[in-house]
């Protein structure tokens, strides 16, 4: 019989697992993914690639860069974007429903 502890992990792990393979879709058809590689150097605390580790569920150090690399190519600006637009609703505008 399985814990309430290890569901929650099982649950966590295949949640991510999707997440990794969203993400490497999308930066793929972003065409993201393709070209020459090159090495990247970088120091980086070991309790963060430790996290990182733990919440992609990814071991490889290189898995990890490229899958943090494309989640920021892809992320989106909704946020700047929605606050760029006050003040330019008109206030005569029904939003009522």
């Amino acid at each position: 019989m399985t814990t309430q502890a290890e569901t929650a992990r099982t649950n966590h792990d295949a949640l991510a697992r999707r997440r990794r393979e969203n993400v490497f879709a999308a930066a793929n058809l972003a065409g993201l993914l393709g070209g020459v590689r090159r090495a990247v150097g970088a120091r980086v605390p070991e309790p963060l690639i430790d996290a990182a580790r733990m919440q992609t569920g990814l071991t490889s150090t290189t898995e990890v860069i490229e899958y943090a690399l494309a989640k920021l190519a892809l992320e989106d600006d909704f946020g700047a974007k929605l606050v760029a637009r006050r003040g330019r609703v008109s206030k005569s505008l029904d939003l009522e429903f």
